[in-house]
């Protein structure tokens, strides 16, 4: 094995069982145990959906902040959001506010629902000195396209009696007026960047209410006035701001707030493996590494549409850098992957077992599985062994 071995350990979460952060670390336990004098630099991944903001705050040595505001259906969660290490840049998950996993099933209502929270967490980003806001808009439980965000944001959405909306994708047929004359000060000069996967429209048969609303228990009938709902508030948008967004790219993201972040933030959107790889520096990292390992709990056909070991091997392909997978779970049809820049997978279970005593023993897992990867590199190379 060549001495001065530099590997860069760049896993996502493993849902339930590890942080990315967690799994970098039981890397490097198995690799030392074998080999001290390899160099592991550890960058915490994600793509964009859950646990985005813990592995940006983790690979920038940043800081979580927690916040009380208000949930979904209006009662009080305990949300997080982060500051990277340099403290310029915030990043929140909508989920953490407004996600669908905060209502139990029989409670779900997109009618109802309201992105409010979001717009808290938002606003408590706001009293730090930040410069930029990275936003990861995946799991949400709203339908309301960003209305809720925004009025906890100072904004005012008006019925023609001049009320304020209550909150919910079902009462956006009854706005009239958009009045942004209150809206937060600090929110000017601000840059937003949304981390979005999906393109879909904001209204329409490919839009936010047909496409996703169901998931978030949406009727047939409901689906019907969410996108009529969602087809006014787009057309009120027009009027106030200029802006057409019924049918950009991501617009339909999470019930409509990919068009609302867009539409009242000047929100850009950005695939999320994108935007973790540039705010985590990976590619600066792998440019010098001899191998990079990448992983997470599930490695299967939908890998190849934009996972976090996917993204991560495309950039080392850039440097011929080989890429090893340790998953939880190998699933089928993984052959493709192989042409996409990764040359081995690995499965990380040492033993049949439970789902729950899988997710027990994670990280005990991966660490063993790390130790006798190195010490078959050893074996494979024993005249250069260090």
């Amino acid at each position: 094995m060549k001495k001065g071995m530099k590997i860069v350990l760049a896993p996502d979460s493993f849902k339930e069982s590890m942080t990315a952060k967690e799994a970098c670390e039981a890397m490097e336990r198995g690799i030392k145990k074998v080999n001290s004098n390899i160099e592991c630099i550890k960058v915490p991944m994600a793509d964009g959906g859950e646990g985005t903001m813990q592995s940006l705050v983790d690979a920038t040595k940043g800081k979580v902040y927690k916040v009380k505001v208000n949930g979904p259906l209006g009662d009080e969660v305990e949300a997080e959001y982060g500051i990277l290490g340099n403290g310029e840049i915030a990043v929140l998950e909508m989920a953490s506010a407004s996600g669908i996993q905060l209502i139990s099933k029989e409670k779900r209502n997109p009618l109802k629902t309201s992105t409010y929270g979001t717009g808290q967490l938002i606003k408590a980003c706001l009293n730090h000195p930040i410069k930029k806001i990275l936003i990861g808009i995946g799991g949400s439980s709203t339908n309301d396209g960003g209305a809720g965000m925004i009025q906890a944001l100072g904004g005012r959405l008006l019925d023609k009696n001049g009320i304020e909306l209550p909150f919910g994708g079902g009462q956006l047929g009854e706005l009239e007026k958009i009045d942004l004359s209150n809206l937060d000060k600090r929110l000017k000069n601000l840059e937003i960047e949304v981390a979005c996967d999906v393109n879909n429209p904001l209204v329409g048969k490919n839009g936010a209410s047909f496409v996703f609303g169901p998931q978030k228990g949406a009727t047939k009938e409901m689906v019907e006035i969410l996108d009529k709902n969602l087809n006014h508030f787009a057309d009120k948008i027009k009027e106030a701001l200029g802006k057409d967004i019924k049918e950009v790219h991501g617009a339909g993201a999470a019930g409509g707030l990919g068009a609302g972040l867009m539409a009242f933030l000047n929100g850009k959107l950005k695939k999320g493996i994108d935007m973790v790889v540039e705010y985590t520096k990976l590619e600066e990292n792998i440019k010098e590494a001899d191998m990079v390992w990448t992983g997470e709990g599930s490695i299967d056909s939908q890998t190849i549409f934009g996972k976090t070991p996917l993204g991560v091997a495309k950039i080392a392909e850039k440097y011929d850098v080989p890429v090893i997978v340790l998953a939880g779970r190998v699933g089928d049809k993984i052959a493709e992957l192989y042409d996409n820049g990764i040359d081995a997978i690995f499965s990380i279970m040492q033993e049949a077992s439970s789902l729950e005593e899988a997710l027990v023993k994670g990280k005990e897992n991966i660490e063993k599985l790390s130790e006798n990867l190195i010490r078959f590199m050893n074996v494979k190379n024993k005249d250069l062994s260090c």
